[in-house]
Formats: C-alpha cells, structure tokens, sequence
C-alpha cells in the first residue's frame, strides 16, 4: 500500500503541475482579449466574471458552501486581487503592475512557511531570483517610473494574491473551486455595480466575442484547471509556476500583430521558464524518493 502511495503522489504532482501551466496559459490571453473591448475596467472585470462563474457553477452543478475561513479568505482575496489589478493598470504602467504583481511567490514563501507548514526549498529560492532577473529583461523596454500609487496598489496586488494561493491550498483536501465561485460573484457585483456610474459601454459583436472568450476560458476554464492544481502542488509551486503568465504574451502579440519580440523579452523569458521547469523537476524528483 506505502508503495503504490508513493508512486501516486510523483504523478499527481506532475499532473498538478501541468494544470498549472495550463492556467498560467489561459490567463495570459487577457492582454489580447481585453485590447479589442472598449469598455471601462470595471465593466469589462464585471461581465467577464459574471460569465466566468456561470461556468463554474455548470461545473460545479451544486456548489457546497461551508463558509470556512479559508473558503470566505480565498474568495475575498481573489475579487481585492482582480480589482487591485484594474486599479494598479490605470495608475502606473502596465509592465510595473505586472513586475510588482508577480512578487508573489516570495510572499507565498514567507506567509505559506507559517500558515501551511510548506517551507520554500532551496530550488524554489534560486528560482525567485532568476524568475526576478527574468522578469526585468522580459519587461526591461517597458518599465517606466509610473506613480507611486499605481506601483503601491500593484506590490499590494501581489500579496493578496499570494494569500491566494495559501487559502486556497488549505482547502486541499475539499473542493477550493466555491471559493472561486464566490470571487466571481463579488466581483461582478462591484465591477457592474461600479460601471453603473461611468459611460455606458457600446456593445459589438467583436466586444461581445472578446468578452465571451476571457469568461469561459481566461477566467473560468483556468478557474477549473487551478483549483484542481492547488489541490495537488504546493501553494509555493503554484504561485512559481504561475508566473510564465507573463512569458505568453509576447507569443500573443506576435501571432494577432506579427510584432516580433525583441531580444530581451526572448532572453528573459527563456531564463524564466528554464527556472520554473528547473524547479518543479527537482521537486518532483524529490516527491519520488
């Protein structure tokens, strides 16, 4: 029994891992999705999480709600990330909200250490830093000063998100997708709430598509995909995998506008995703014996 156990968890964190992949994939394609809807923020992170948790809740069919700490935690916590995201991009430029963002891990790190007992290794310490390094070549010709606001509601972005992860993963052993369910709906509820008071947004069929594909897949399709990763990766290993999110979107551009990305962003991403699958193959490989 000890033995077939053994072999099962090896495999269960590659296939958590792969989901994770898959998400960070899925949510790459906001940039490209978004750039075609000229809507306010909060009309467009309104309807798109309105769509996204109609399919959650086909998936779910009939959502359990215990209102634990944990659920209400990472509910709350997704709807103030997602929002504190719209905010830092009319603030500062979007390459700092996403740079700022995307300190996560390290906080997952730190605040995961305590709460969930899962310290950071040694591979996930040097991944941070060439993820870091990384990320500076890949945004190294857009990074601009900014505000202070924008950049203090983007740093604020990434702790929250990363207390995310750690909700989320306490719930490891239930079902976390209710509290994604619950993000969505608070969300929609503030973002269409919101959008009441400014500029009625012109409805076209190409917003209408744009805003139908981030519901179903950006948001929904990888809602589904992560809370069946965080139930079998370590929040820490989430929150690293996670951020090759940004790595797509030269992809994106490329393929809709045919810009070739330049030499840093290559450089850059490539280190990045070599620090990721560096990573999770020691873990994984550590899971094995």
């Amino acid at each position: 029994m000890n033995e077939l156990i053994s072999h099962r968890q090896p495999r269960e964190l590659r296939l958590g891992i792969l989901a994770m992949v898959a998400t960070a994939f899925l949510w790459s394609i906001a940039g490209l999705f978004i750039k075609v809807i000229d809507w306010n923020p909060f009309a467009i992170a309104g309807a798109r999480s309105l769509i996204s948790s109609l399919v959650v809740l086909a998936w779910l069919r009939r959502p359990r709600f215990h209102w634990s700490p944990a659920q209400v935690g990472a509910a709350l916590t997704q709807a103030m990330t997602m929002l504190l995201f719209v905010s830092a991009n009319k603030t500062t430029t979007a390459a700092n909200a996403i740079l700022l963002q995307y300190v996560g891990p390290v906080f997952t790190a730190i605040i995961g250490a305590w709460l969930l007992k899962e310290r950071a290794r040694w591979e996930h310490w040097l991944a941070f830093a060439f993820v870091g390094a990384g990320m500076v070549l890949l945004f190294m010709d857009k990074l601009g000063g900014g505000r202070l606001l924008g950049n203090v509601l983007a740093l604020l972005s990434g702790l929250v998100f990363s207390f995310y992860y750690i909700f989320m993963r306490m719930q490891k052993d239930g079902s976390p997708l209710e509290s994604i369910l619950l993000a969505h709906w608070l969300t929609a509820a503030i973002g269409l709430g919101v959008a009441l008071f400014l500029p009625c947004p012109v409805l076209t069929w190409k917003a209408a598509g744009a805003i139908a594909m981030l519901g179903i897949f950006q948001v929904g399709a990888a809602a589904i995909l992560f809370s069946y990763a965080i139930k079998r990766i370590t929040a820490i290993s989430a929150n690293l995998v996670a951020v090759i999110e940004p790595v797509f979107n030269p992809l994106w551009v490329f393929l809709a506008l045919r810009e070739r990305p330049g030499v840093h962003a290559i450089v850059g991403g490539a280190i990045i995703i070599a620090a990721v699958t560096g990573a999770s193959i020691i873990s994984a490989r550590r899971a094995a014996t």
